[in-house]
């Protein structure tokens, strides 16, 4: 038999140090900061395909949601608009999230050049933020939720 601990469910302050590839901003303060949910599996994977195709990897930097950083830097963003959807705090410090974020990725990226064009079409934004609300709201489902965050099964309970 199986004993669950009853500590709360303590997140590590970033995958960045696990990893070596989502850079804090504390490792790169010059970076642009993307704020996905860490506890998604298609976030993840998403924020280190974005890190990966940062290949001087000082453009961009990272940080989870769940990540206490975030309510600290940013307190003007509500955690209910950091779950619906990726929020991109710029270099002026100007906020982009969604579909904007993704937009504005496409410049900055040069593996999302390519994509440019089709996203900047006149007019085209509502398109591309309805689409990136379906995404969005059924990204748990696209991959589900991940445990990396927790260090003991009544964590792995939390997050099913």
């Amino acid at each position: 038999m199986q004993v669950l601990s009853d500590q709360p469910c303590m997140a590590t302050s970033n995958t960045i140090s696990e990893d070596n590839l989502l850079r804090s901003p504390a490792e790169n303060p010059s970076g642009e900061i993307v704020i996905y949910d860490g506890h998604c599996k298609f976030c993840t994977a998403m924020v280190k395909n974005l890190a990966r195709w940062d290949r001087s990897g000082r453009r961009l930097s990272f940080l989870s949601l769940h990540d206490p950083e975030v309510a600290k830097r940013f307190p003007q963003i509500t955690y209910d608009d950091l779950m619906k959807e990726m929020y991109l705090v710029d270099r002026l410090g100007k906020f982009h999230r969604g579909a904007e974020a993704f937009r504005y990725l496409t410049t900055r990226i040069p593996r999302l050049y390519i994509m440019a064009p089709l996203v900047h079409i006149p007019f085209s934004l509502p398109l591309w933020r309805w689409a990136y609300r379906q995404v969005a709201r059924r990204r748990y489902k696209i991959m589900g939720k991940s445990s990396t965050g927790c260090h003991d099964e009544a964590c792995r309970i939390h997050l099913k």
